[in-house]
């Protein structure tokens, strides 16, 4: 199958725009260091917490962005959209700051924290199974239901040049930066962090990194075309989805390699930073390190820095603990 080309592909102006449209509502988080994963990976690490971000993840970032962007007439429809849980309590996040309705699909297997968090912000929840196929099938039927503005998780120009302003200020954070590792999963952050980065900091390297279970972006990579999983399962709930022809090409021409790591190595750097750096991430988010810890040649003697997507964590199943 021949991949689709994008209808628009967002620009640095646009990346410029999305931050100041977005700055009464996001937060600039903090960037952390740890000597003793410094010590233990050959590497500075300079992690930039998302996890202190508004709704506790990066995705405050595209959904206030395409929200914010939004006309009068077309905002007072509503937005909708699909997601396992940031994007949908993000959006929903935004949709309260406009005032405006936000529907949301998400599958019946989403953290319940998520679920909690989408309905505490005022998001409408209909449910799914746990597969992209039934995610789409039903979000079509809300989205007729409501006439409701789509706003992408990820595949959407908005979306990436929101996410875009994530790396913006990482690099105004941190100098000297030798190269980035983000999550991937449907590719909004990597994206946002290949726009932004390949034209204020075109030498800086960017990795992507990728559940062993998840694999399908580091599949698609090594492949030249995407390669779409429906269902595969993996702690790291966030990272399930597969590219779209948006975040495709920004992984293509951008990204320098993919990453990945089994689930043991994932609990155990979500496990280690809780531990030693005192912040609550996700599953998700500890992908990037997993993969530092199992690849330290690929970072020794670079100053890396790692994103820190979300801490929206169900604290009732953590998952070094077995049922």
């Amino acid at each position: 199958m021949k991949d689709m080309a994008p209808d628009y592909i967002p620009t640095l102006d646009d990346v410029i725009a999305a931050h100041e449209r977005i700055k009464p509502h996001i937060h600039r988080t903090p960037v952390l260091t740890s000597s003793y994963f410094n010590q233990l990976t050959g590497a500075e690490l300079f992690f930039k917490c998302e996890n202190f971000q508004k709704a506790g993840a990066f995705k405050v970032r595209g959904a206030c962005n395409a929200v914010f962007g939004l006309t009068d007439e077309q905002a007072a429809r509503g937005v909708a959209t699909h997601s396992s849980g940031n994007h949908a309590l993000s959006l929903s996040y935004a949709a309260g700051r406009r005032g405006i309705p936000c529907h949301v699909v998400m599958p019946r297997t989403a953290p319940q924290a998520k679920k909690d968090a989408v309905i505490g912000y005022g998001g409408q929840i209909t449910e799914c199974e746990p597969s992209t196929t039934s995610r789409e099938a039903v979000f079509a039927e809300v989205q007729a239901r409501t006439g409701a503005e789509f706003v992408h998780p990820y595949n959407d120009p908005r979306v990436v040049a929101g996410q875009g302003t994530c790396s913006r200020e990482l690099n105004e954070q941190v100098e000297g930066l030798d190269a980035v590792i983000a999550p991937v999963g449907g590719g909004g952050m990597i994206s946002g962090t290949c726009l932004t980065l390949s034209n204020i900091a075109p030498h800086v390297e960017i990795y992507a990194a990728e559940p062993e279970q998840a694999d399908d972006a580091y599949r698609s990579f090594k492949a030249g075309h995407i390669i779409a999983d429906d269902a595969p399962d993996t702690v790291a709930d966030g990272l399930k989805v597969p590219l779209k022809d948006l975040t495709w090409h920004f992984v293509r021409n951008h990204v320098t390699d993919i990453l990945t790591a089994s689930e043991d190595e994932i609990v155990d750097a979500m496990k280690l930073t809780w531990a030693r750096m005192k912040i609550v991430m996700e599953p998700s988010c500890a992908v990037p390190l997993a993969t530092i810890l199992k690849n330290p040649e690929v970072f020794r003697g670079k100053r890396v820095g790692v994103i820190v997507t979300g801490g929206n964590v169900d604290l009732d199943k953590l998952p070094w603990f077995k049922n």
